[in-house]
């Protein structure tokens, strides 16, 4: 069976791709189908909004769709920029001026906690809908450090690592990282073929 990413991030779509081989025939982005993944995420959880996404590239498409909503909560914070995430410093924010309006939040903020929150769902052409949830904990470093990933990696110290994720190989973040685990639950979750 075929599966389609609704995503257009491409660091998102390499870490599916690498993460879904073995579980599906071919892992298609929604650019292969001229595609825009770009929906409105009005939830008000990671859930909602993922539901959200997934439905929508299913509406266009007759193919299995795997969707997930993610985002960094500090807990100084309240959870900020959780939902926000993508868009903290604006509509159109680049992730240098996330980790900017980020570092300005946390100035003089000693807890440092935070996490790393995934909730994916795969839809099939039936309808059928599966849900699995990841997290991964560490703290934010008050510096960036390295150039991998993407997002607020470089500023992201996992306590399972013992390393910055913008440090650590692609092979390690997946091996920890928040949308590996609700990867492999959702993956878990799904009927044996």
């Amino acid at each position: 069976m075929d599966i389609i990413v609704a995503t257009g991030n491409k660091g998102k779509l390499k870490e599916f791709k690498k993460m879904l081989s073995g579980y599906f025939d071919n892992v298609y982005s929604v650019k292969d189908f001229g595609l825009d993944a770009d929906v409105e995420e009005t939830g008000t959880t990671f859930e909602e909004n993922v539901l959200i996404k997934a439905n929508y590239v299913k509406a266009k498409t007759n193919l299995a769709v795997i969707a997930d909503d993610s985002g960094l909560e500090v807990d100084a914070l309240g959870g900020a920029p959780g939902l926000f995430s993508a868009r903290y410093a604006g509509e159109n924010a680049t992730d240098p001026d996330n980790r900017k309006k980020l570092f300005d939040e946390l100035k003089g903020v000693e807890d440092r906690s935070a996490h790393f929150v995934s909730v994916v769902a795969i839809i099939f052409p039936d309808g059928t809908t599966y849900m699995g949830r990841g997290e991964t904990k560490g703290y934010i470093m008050d510096h960036e450090e390295g150039s991998n990933g993407f997002g607020y990696d470089v500023m992201f110290f996992s306590h399972e690592l013992g390393k910055c994720f913008g440090v650590a190989s692609e092979e390690e973040k997946n091996s920890v990282s928040h949308r590996a685990k609700a990867v492999k639950d959702v993956l878990n979750k799904l009927p044996k073929a």
